[in-house]
């Protein structure tokens, strides 16, 4: 008779532990339940990136030296640098840069470790294509500079999530 009352009292504590945590549950979804939502309508509006956003690599070809600082700390090996050595200045001359964004991992070593600033990070982050060989870009594609988000005049830009709210 005992190990009865027991496994009866045992089952009402459980029942009593399993409400609790059901009314906790249905107490965080009704708390969710007052918000408005936050929705950005994606193409007519576009969110400002943050300052140190890592979108698409801009490069200027003109303060390459070649040295190849940007391959060797890329931990999958990717921007892919041609050059020639100039025997009668003994200096590399760069002939070819190109980095494929299919493979990047938008990681910014290879910003932060070059030595002449030739490689920089902008906001750009839609590179979507249908054919992924369009994804590598080439030294004249990486030193397009693309529109500011803050400069298209057909985009209404939201800066913070608390302007969504309020109106």
């Amino acid at each position: 008779m005992l190990p009865m009352i027991t496994e009866f009292i045992n089952y009402g504590q459980q029942t009593i532990r399993a409400a609790r945590y059901i009314g906790q549950g249905f107490m965080i979804t009704l708390s969710h339940a007052n918000r408005l939502p936050v929705t950005i309508q994606y193409p007519y509006e576009k969110l400002i990136t943050p300052e140190r956003f890592r979108g698409r690599i801009h490069f200027e070809f003109d303060k390459c030296i070649a040295c190849e600082v940007c391959v060797r700390v890329c931990p999958i090996d990717l921007p892919v640098v041609d050059w020639k050595l100039e025997t009668d200045i003994r200096k590399k001359r760069l002939l070819n840069y190109s980095i494929d964004f299919g493979i990047c991992i938008f990681c910014g070593n290879c910003v932060e470790y070059c030595p002449t600033n030739c490689l920089s990070m902008t906001e750009e982050y839609e590179l979507s294509t249908y054919d992924r060989h369009e994804l590598n870009y080439n030294q004249i594609a990486l030193g397009r500079l693309p529109m500011s988000v803050i400069d298209d005049y057909t985009i209404r830009t939201v800066s913070n999530l608390l302007q969504i709210n309020n109106e």
